[in-house]
């Protein structure tokens, strides 16, 4: 397995790590099956995201995705980073392992579940994306890779449609 020097650099020099006090939304994910647990703090000041942090227990991948993540968050509105894809941050890190490639899905859903409980805080009803606010390329925004048997699941699928390992 080999990484690639942007995944070795955010897991040697992890960016936005910590926790806070009063965070406007908190979102925490794990897979217990391979050990990652990713808890994202936000906090958010006229529609954007004015800060982000985050704690990682896992592998270096996992903190890697989690830094990139953090630091791909970071300004965007709250809409924008809802829109942050397990492909987004794969290919800002240059890639993945083919069986790393749970981490980042877990990095995006913790994300998601922070800005989730921040209208949740704030009485915004939560919304899905529909397909017209996709970008033009809607099958990258919507597949993943099962870590298991690599092949492309829709995004958002809790199992596997190959081999019914959990996503």
């Amino acid at each position: 397995m080999k990484y690639t020097a942007k995944v070795m650099d955010h897991f040697s020099s992890p960016r936005n790590v910590g926790s806070m006090d009063n965070p406007d939304g908190l979102g925490e994910v794990g897979n217990p099956a391979c050990g990652d647990i990713m808890r994202f703090y936000i906090t958010v000041k006229d529609g954007r995201l004015e800060d982000v942090k985050f704690q990682t227990f896992g592998c270096g991948a996992a903190i890697a995705v989690s830094s990139m993540i953090s630091e791909m968050a970071k300004g965007k509105t709250l809409e924008e980073a809802s829109h942050i894809t397990n492909r987004d941050v794969a290919d800002a890190l240059d890639g993945l392992p083919t069986n790393k490639l749970h981490c980042s899905n877990l990095g995006a859903d913790a994300l998601h579940a922070a800005i989730r409980d921040y209208h949740a805080r704030n009485g915004v009803p939560h919304r899905k994306v529909s397909e017209s606010q996709l970008p033009s390329d809607a099958s990258k925004v919507h597949s993943c890779k099962c870590p298991y048997c690599d092949i492309e699941n829709p995004s958002g699928a809790p199992f596997c449609q190959k081999c019914g390992s959990r996503l």
